[in-house]
């Protein structure tokens, strides 16, 4: 039986699902990836917040998937809504990458003895599209103008490299498969300065760095054939950021941060919301990565709303 592998068309959307294809190759399982265009694709806002709801870019992947037309999706997790429907499973999580936020900064640009987290020259043109990452922007640096900037991962290099923006912020995860996976980044990073963001500091979005591979609940045998794919300390560090986002209630227009790691013994997680103009942050500690979205979210003292 040949698996069909529903995934958007991005490069780097075709990289992770190829790169899993090839894992489930090797343990005998055809796969043939299909291309669905999503709402978000399609979409030519400005800013994430400004496309729609969440779940924007995995809507027409989970229809495809509820309709049977494809049998499984691979989609990059902080993109999956917090609820999905219920016929539907995220059966693997498999070995997160690096959760941080990466800063490619053109020379010119780069402030090497200034600010330690954001080494950037004064009044820095700054491009995101992320909600997320324009607020911890401007409250590290509230000198930087920060500018839309929307496209796949390889468009909003070559903008930065063509002049339009002094630095831009990607996640260090999509840099990373692109460049392991790919050569279509090598000329566009020729001469730019990548400096990884301290994720315990400059927060990144719930998920980041993991993938989702989802399919039917019903489905056993693609279920049982993508299971051996499953990472359980990825699983459960993306599953406490998850339960903080859902109280959070945040979507893509909503600045909030959540990442959690392995800590000792145990686990910690960080996280942090924009409220009413106000930052607010918390750092807890437990050995149960299940209650410290809740724990969090009290530290926040943010809850009940």
């Amino acid at each position: 039986m040949t698996l069909r592998l529903g995934t958007r068309g991005s490069d780097l959307a075709r990289t992770q699902s190829a790169t899993i294809a090839q894992r489930l190759a090797t343990a005998g399982h055809a796969t043939e990836l299909k291309i669905i265009r999503t709402a978000g694709d399609r979409s030519a806002a400005p800013s994430f917040g400004s496309i729609g709801p969440q779940g924007v870019f995995v809507r027409e992947i989970e229809e495809a998937l509820l309709a049977g037309d494809v049998d499984l999706a691979v989609h990059s997790f902080k993109d999956l809504p917090t609820r999905s429907p219920d016929a539907l499973l995220v059966a693997a999580v498999p070995m997160r990458l690096d959760a941080a936020d990466l800063l490619l900064v053109r020379p010119h640009a780069h402030a090497p003895d200034g600010d330690t987290l954001l080494p950037l020259i004064a009044g820095a043109q700054v491009g995101t599209a992320s909600a997320r990452r324009r607020v911890w922007l401007e409250h590290f640096r509230p000198d930087l103008s920060i500018v839309p900037l929307r496209g796949n991962v390889p468009t909003r290099i070559n903008r930065l490299k063509s002049g339009e923006y002094d630095a831009i912020v990607l996640a260090a995860a999509g840099v990373a498969r692109l460049r392991a996976e790919t050569r279509v980044l090598e000329a566009a990073l020729d001469g730019i300065v990548l400096l990884r963001l301290d994720p315990m500091r400059f927060v990144p979005a719930p998920a980041q760095g993991a993938l989702a591979i989802q399919c039917r609940r019903n489905d056993a045998a693609v279920c049982a054939a993508v299971r051996m794919l499953d990472d359980p300390m990825s699983r459960a560090a993306v599953a406490a950021e998850r339960e903080i986002l859902a109280r959070a209630e945040g979507g893509c227009d909503i600045a909030f941060g959540a990442h959690c790691r392995a800590a000792g013994s145990g686990f910690e997680l960080v996280a942090m919301l924009e409220r009413h103009g106000q930052l607010l942050t918390a750092h807890v500690h437990g050995r149960e990565p299940a209650a410290l979205g809740a724990d969090a979210w009290r530290a926040l003292g943010a809850a009940p709303r």
